[in-house]
C-alpha cells in the first residue's frame, strides 16, 4: 500500500503539469480564434440577405442610370436644374422600411405586371410641396415647411411626377423585363398599408433629390417576392446595355418646346475701369467716367453668367438697345 501513495512532491509536480497543459490549450484556442476571426462574418437573423450580391450590384448599376435620366426629365418638366442621385441600395424588412418613414408622406402603390405584388414609391412631403409650388408657377423660395396630407388637387399635380417616374423606370428595366407600371393608389399614412408580411425582405433603393436649396428623399421599395422569380435575369449581362441613347428628332423637338418659355438672364457689359475710393465717393449726377474701351469695340453679352455674343450699342424705337453681331467662340 505504501507504494500506491504519492508523496507531496509528486502531487505538486502533477498539478504543475496540469496547469501548464491548461495554459497551452487556452493559448492554442486563442491563437486559432484569432486566425479564424477574419473568416467569420456576422449574420443578423432579423435582416436576412435573400438577394445575392451580384443581383444587388445589378440593381444598383441599373438604377444609377435611371436616376440620371429621371433627373434630366424632371428638370425639363419643372424648367429648372434638378440634381438626383442614388444614395443607397439596401435589404431590410418591410416593417423597418415602413417605420422609418415620416407620417404623413406620399406613399404610392405601383402595379408592375408581370412582377407579382406591388412596388412602393415614397416621396418626402418636404420635397413635394416646393415641386408643386414650382408647377403652379412659384419661384425658388421653398416657403414654410408643411406637415399635412396632400389635397386632391395636389395629388393630381403629383401624378405628373409619378407618371414620369414610371416612364423612366420602365425604360431602365426594359432590358431585364417589360414592365407595365401604373400607380394604383396613394396613401398618406404608410403604417396603414401592408402589401407584404412585416418580416418579408424588401430591397430599398433611395434617391436624394435637390431642387435649389431644398433637399428630400425618394424611396423605391421592391419586395423580394416580386423579383424572386426573375433573379436569374438580374445576374445576366443584358441589363448592362441600358444607358444613354442617341438623340432623336422627336426628343430634341420635345425638349426644345419645353425650354422655349424658360426665362434666362441676359447682361451686357458696356465697359470696365478702375477708380479710387475717393473718386467714387465724390461722384455726382452728370459726371463722366473715362474708360479705355474703344467705342467701336463690340460689347460682350452674357447669358446666365456665360459670355455668348458680341453686340453693338444703339437705339430702337426710342429705347436703348443692342444688336448682336457675332458669337463668342468658347
Amino acid at each position: 500500500m505504501s507504494d500506491d501513495v504519492l508523496s507531496q512532491a509528486e502531487v505538486e509536480s502533477l498539478l504543475s503539469a496540469m496547469d501548464k497543459r491548461d495554459q497551452d490549450v487556452v493559448s492554442q484556442a486563442t491563437t486559432s480564434r484569432a486566425k479564424n476571426r477574419g473568416k467569420v462574418s456576422p449574420y443578423d437573423f432579423k435582416r436576412p440577405e435573400r438577394v445575392g450580391k451580384e443581383a444587388m450590384r445589378s440593381l444598383q448599376t441599373m438604377h444609377e442610370a435611371f436616376g440620371r435620366n429621371f433627373g434630366a426629365s424632371l428638370s425639363g418638366l419643372l424648367r429648372t436644374i434638378i440634381d438626383l442621385k442614388l444614395t443607397s441600395v439596401d435589404q431590410l424588412t418591410y416593417s423597418e422600411f415602413v417605420f422609418s418613414l415620416e407620417n404623413p408622406t406620399c406613399f404610392n402603390l405601383i402595379d408592375a405586371p408581370p412582377l407579382e405584388g406591388q412596388l412602393i414609391l415614397d416621396i418626402n412631403l418636404s420635397l413635394l410641396f416646393p415641386i408643386i409650388d414650382r408647377l403652379l408657377g412659384g419661384g425658388s423660395d421653398p416657403g414654410t415647411p408643411l406637415r399635412r396630407p396632400l389635397t386632391e388637387i395636389e395629388l393630381r399635380l403629383v401624378s405628373r411626377i409619378t407618371d414620369l417616374f414610371c416612364q423612366e423606370l420602365k425604360k431602365a428595366w426594359e432590358n431585364v423585363l417589360d414592365l407595365n407600371l401604373a400607380v394604383n393608389r396613394v396613401e398618406s399614412n404608410p403604417q396603414l398599408v401592408q402589401i407584404v408580411p412585416p418580416n418579408e425582405v424588401v430591397v430599398l433603393i433611395s434617391f436624394e433629390l435637390m431642387l435649389g436649396e431644398v433637399r428630400g428623399m425618394m424611396n423605391l421599395c421592391i419586395p423580394y417576392n416580386s423579383i424572386e422569380r426573375i433573379s436569374s435575369r438580374l445576374l445576366a449581362n443584358s441589363w448592362m446595355s441600358y444607358g444613354k441613347k442617341s438623340a432623336t428628332a422627336e426628343n430634341m423637338r420635345r425638349i426644345s418646346t419645353q425650354l422655349n418659355d424658360a426665362k434666362v438672364e441676359v447682361v451686357v457689359d458696356l465697359a470696365e475701369t478702375n477708380i479710387s475710393t475717393s473718386d467714387l465717393i465724390g461722384l455726382r449726377v452728370g459726371d463722366i467716367i473715362a474708360t479705355e474701351k474703344d467705342v467701336a469695340h463690340p460689347l460682350v453679352v452674357s447669358v446666365e453668367g456665360r459670355p455668348k455674343f458680341h453686340a453693338q450699342p444703339g437705339a430702337f424705337k426710342g429705347r436703348k438697345a443692342i444688336q448682336v453681331v457675332g458669337l463668342i467662340n468658347s
